[in-house]
């Protein structure tokens, strides 16, 4: 069983040059420090004629199936979709793990319960890389 990462932005205006440019650094920036070459990562779908006028950007990551991977992967991607956000002002966001929706809070943007609990995770038995 497969679990996936869905982001989304909107709004009726669209993105500026600035914009552009910002979630492309973003894009480049997280994609150079993502921890495994194996797994997927932050993924932007191509809009072309599939997206709706007042989409912005639409991606998905699938998660790993390894629970040592499944943490670290999770905070990678939460935290670039966190910086795309802070990139692209006066979208509508959605973020949702599966049925789930990821709420954002002002300080600390998309973030799971515990995901970056360092007492959590050695009592997990070292499900992820303590946070830096």
């Amino acid at each position: 069983m497969s679990v996936s990462i869905y982001y989304s932005a909107r709004r009726p205006a669209p993105l500026t040059e600035a914009e552009s440019a910002a979630v492309e650094r973003v894009v480049t920036t997280r994609a150079k420090s993502f921890p495994y070459d194996d797994e997927e990562s932050l993924y932007l779908y191509d809009l072309g004629d599939h997206g709706r006028d007042d989409e912005l950007l639409n991606g998905s990551t699938k998660l790993p199936t390894d629970p040592d991977r499944w943490l670290p992967v999770t905070a990678h991607v939460l935290d670039s979709v966190t910086e795309l956000r802070r990139a692209v002002e006066g979208a509508e966001w959605h973020v949702h793990l599966d049925d789930t929706d990821i709420p954002w809070d002002e300080h600390a943007g998309y973030d799971l319960p515990g995901m970056r609990d360092t007492d959590l995770a050695t009592e997990l038995g070292g499900l992820c890389d303590p946070p830096e």
